[in-house]
């Protein structure tokens, strides 16, 4: 105990538990349990006649989503004991990664336990989904009681914001368990971003103008927009991972420049999933080297997350080619691209997503004066918060010509099928972009709390500053190795729609909550304009909406759990 007087930050005696991934590997378990429990409780809760009722999952949604919440938690527990261990044994698993360790775990169960915020004002508890206190009888071991009472305490969130101030200016806090070609990868753009983003990001914000172009050739030459694309087609053929960290240092820099090769990423996918030989050959070479700019066209004014009710009509004219009308909003970066993905209803008789297909739909880019010179096609932009690098802009089509050739996979009717092929790789690259905002937060806010002096010392002396920013730094690293981890699933070829989605989530709650907190620990200065932290948190909020809403996301993740 600090005696009075005693400043918090006299205490350097490490505060790391002795056998540590024991204790943590002991809790998994312990975590398991609950889950297996809870999922058996919802499931009877949501199961009529021997099946999972749709309108019963829709009744009791809190339990589902709350559930899926639990799953998250215990995934993420699972790996950041795999980094751990991995780390330990190249002998890597220094005193900062061992308390980011601790304290996530510490944090995580009592949250188990406890409740699971959700958000800020949703807590799902054992009650909610259908438990009772015996759930929590695996809790009771040595090693878990161990872990809650002392993991997360005062004394191992100041000793942690000691080594970090100690390690400032690093590329991050803590080894990200990567190895060393990815971290080279990550080294280079968090370079090019501290020298080319950073100094104009807040600036861009504040004018709400569009990145320049020239950024955008800049990062065309360092392959950004064909990252994995495969080599047959111009790209580089790397990793998820890879994309992972590229989109992680960009959108720490600033999201919308770590936000420009999403687009790109998107279309390869759907192009590579489910376009012909043709449009393969055709599109992709010219995706990989920015020669053409996409954007993703699929909401709806009317619509929302429910793309299953897409009212825009796409129909065949005398020529075989495709005329399409309707109403699209949302559409990110839309003026000045060159190409939409586009998913409209070629069966008029459908009122499901089975009437879908999607199209490689060209159009002209547009200029400040004329941003929406095709023929058949306006555009307004929609003013908006955050999220300004690119724009916003709904859409009008009316007689918008599209040719047959253009017809992703050259069959009608696929186009729900063939987006829901790129969701996983969309989710792990948001969620990649969440941690960016995430890290982007924590580094404005310790800067700040080191060189902002208050009742006659540094405002990171105060315990609950510093506690702050540790809390940052800890579920960053979670976020960060769930991330990675559906990324190295994707990457093996394995199914990842759960990891992936779990991953959005959780990151983009956790991005949430550092732009929240490093807005705090300005105080007053926060709220102003000039400060880059009320960018960042304008710049956070939208990741919990954008491809998938938090509460959609809970809802895809528990009907898998429930399945």
């Amino acid at each position: 105990m600090a005696h009075d007087g005693q400043d918090m930050t006299d205490m350097t005696q490490t505060p790391i538990l002795p056998d540590l991934l024991t204790l943590t590997g002991a809790a998994i378990p312990a975590v398991e349990n609950v889950f297996c429990r809870a999922r058996v409780a919802v499931l009877e809760l949501v199961t009529q006649d021997g099946r999972v009722s749709g309108a019963l999952v829709e009744e009791h949604q809190t339990a589902a989503h709350g559930l899926a919440w639990l799953a998250t938690y215990h995934q993420s527990l699972k790996q950041m004991q795999r980094w751990a261990e991995a780390l330990s044994a190249k002998g890597k698993f220094g005193e900062i990664e061992q308390l980011l360790h601790q304290i996530a775990f510490g944090e995580y169960l009592h949250q188990v336990a406890g409740g699971i915020p959700m958000n800020q004002g949703e807590v799902v508890r054992l009650q909610d989904l259908g438990l009772g206190w015996d759930a929590l009888s695996g809790f009771q071991c040595n090693e878990v009681q161990s872990l809650m009472a002392q993991a997360n305490s005062q004394a191992a969130r100041t000793r942690l914001v000691e080594l970090m101030q100690d390690q400032f200016g690093a590329t991050m806090f803590g080894a990200s368990g990567l190895e060393e070609e990815l971290e080279m990868i990550r080294d280079q753009f968090r370079r090019y971003s501290i020298e080319k983003v950073e100094p104009n990001a807040h600036e861009w914000h504040l004018k709400d103008e569009l990145i320049p172009i020239e950024v955008i050739e800049e990062l065309a030459e360092m392959g950004v927009f064909g990252l994995t694309i495969p080599e047959e087609f111009g790209g580089f053929g790397l990793s998820k991972a890879s994309m992972c960290v590229v989109s992680e240092e960009l959108s720490r820099g600033y999201i919308g420049v770590g936000s420009l090769g999403t687009r790109s990423e998107i279309a390869a996918e759907l192009i590579l999933a489910g376009g012909t030989d043709e449009q393969k050959a055709e599109w992709l070479p010219k995706l990989a080297s920015a020669e053409i700019l996409p954007t993703a066209v699929f909401t709806e004014p009317n619509t929302g997350s429910d793309l299953g009710s897409l009212r825009t009509r796409a129909v065949k004219d005398e020529n075989g080619d495709y005329s399409i009308t309707g109403n699209k909003t949302w559409i990110t970066h839309a003026a000045r691209t060159h190409v939409m993905t586009l998913l409209a209803r070629t069966n008029p008789e459908s009122t499901d997503h089975r009437g879908l297909s999607m199209f490689l739909a060209e159009k002209t880019p547009g200029t400040d004066q004329e941003p929406f010179p095709t023929p058949g096609m306006t555009g307004g932009e929609i003013e908006v918060l955050g999220y300004r690098g690119m724009k916003e802009y709904e859409l009008g089509f009316d007689g918008f010509h599209v040719k047959a050739e253009n017809l992703l996979g050259g069959e009608e009717g696929k186009g729900f099928k063939q987006l829901m092929e790129t969701f996983e790789s969309a989710r792990i690259q948001t969620a990649a972009r969440a941690i960016g905002v995430a890290q982007s937060a924590l580094d404005i806010a310790m800067q700040y709390a080191q060189d902002r002096k208050q009742f006659g010392k540094s405002l990171i002396n105060f315990p609950r500053v510093s506690g702050k920013l540790a809390m940052m730094a800890v579920e960053i690293m979670i976020a960060r190795q769930l991330t990675y981890f559906s990324a190295w699933e994707k990457d093996h070829g394995q199914r990842c729609d759960l990891e992936a989605g779990m991953a959005k989530l959780l990151g983009a709650r956790v991005a949430w909550a550092a732009a929240d907190n490093g807005l705090q620990i300005h105080g007053g200065n926060g709220f102003a304009l000039e400060y880059k932290i009320s960018r960042v948190l304008c710049d956070a909020r939208i990741l919990n909406i954008f491809e998938g809403a938090a509460e959609i996301q809970a809802q895809v993740i528990a009907r898998r759990l429930l399945a």
